[in-house]
């Protein structure tokens, strides 16, 4: 069992584990003295204030020890320990839980777990059909005359023998063959993202007249995803080309506020069938005289 009270003659050696601490430490990052913590039978451990830059509240920890019926201390070990009240570094996180959206860099690669929640496999084999299936069986008839038009031989020839009659063979030809497709974890996920960044619940939303839905700058998405989100097409909206829920809303929306059409003015009307009378001395108080009147008609008035 160990002994709380520290062996006297190690707790005596303060001078050699200051000597100790001195040879590990820059000139002058030693301090004082702080105390002696029994780790065992005749086993003491002294603390040492830390002087070095950039190592607030850590402590020099020399331990020193003595053999059963021996009177000469040895040297055991020499660390630097925090304290209580030591400037720790953060706890140190994965980066797969350190990494944050916009991290990724031109040319970083970012690796995906082969358990990960948010993908499942895109294609397992379970819906190949038996092989005495008809559709097998028609699957095989159209491999045939294929291979018969692409390239002479049999198939054992080729490069490449082709997987007949099988559903793997034709989502491979049609482009729908990948190793791993979104998840429903991955999909619900998502859409738990993108809801909360171009939601219902945002400002922006709040003080909007009329909800996404309603915006003719929408373009809905495919599949599944169309009921609730669409991808924003209005240049002057925040939401502009990103993912937005159809419950989302700007002050840009389409029916907002429509600029009505100016007037347009009436047509001009000239009509030439009626004579306009026009003074012919206003400041005269004259009479008017007609524009087409003959001028020896004049005199007479």
């Amino acid at each position: 069992m160990r002994s709380r009270t520290p062996d006297r003659l190690c707790a005596e050696a303060v001078d050699l584990a200051r000597e100790a601490a001195e040879a590990a430490a820059l000139p002058g990052a030693v301090g004082d003295h702080i105390a002696a913590v029994a780790d065992g039978d005749r086993v003491v451990t002294h603390l040492f204030e830390c002087h070095e830059p950039g190592y607030r509240g850590w402590r020099w920890a020399v331990t020193v020890a003595r053999a059963s019926r021996a009177k000469a201390v040895t040297l055991d070990e020499t660390v630097l320990l925090p304290g209580p009240d030591a400037m720790l570094a953060p706890e140190w996180v994965p980066w797969s839980e350190r990494l944050r959206p916009g991290d990724l860099g031109p040319g970083d690669l970012l690796p995906t777990q082969s358990e990960d929640l948010r993908l499942e496999p895109g294609y397992t084999g379970e819906d190949t059909p038996p092989p005495n299936a008809v559709v097998s069986e028609e699957m095989e008839q159209l491999v045939d005359v294929e291979d018969a038009d692409v390239s002479a031989g049999p198939p054992s020839a080729q490069p490449t023998v082709p997987a007949r009659g099988s559903i793997a063979a034709v989502a491979e030809e049609l482009g729908m063959r990948r190793a791993r497709v979104l998840s429903r974890y991955g999909l619900h996920s998502a859409a738990d993202r993108w809801d909360e960044a171009y939601g219902a619940k945002t400002p922006m939303a709040q003080a909007a007249p009329a909800p996404c839905v309603s915006c003719g700058f929408l373009m809905p998405l495919s599949g599944s995803l169309k009921q609730a989100f669409g991808v924003c097409a209005n240049e002057f909206s925040p939401a502009d080309g990103r993912v937005v829920s159809l419950t989302y809303g700007c002050g840009a929306h389409s029916e907002a506020a429509v600029m009505p059409k100016p007037p347009r003015p009436a047509e001009p009307v000239v009509d030439e069938t009626l004579v306009e009378p026009m003074p012919l001395h206003p400041e005269r108080g004259g009479g008017s005289v007609e524009p087409d009147m003959p001028t020896e008609e004049l005199g007479h008035s």
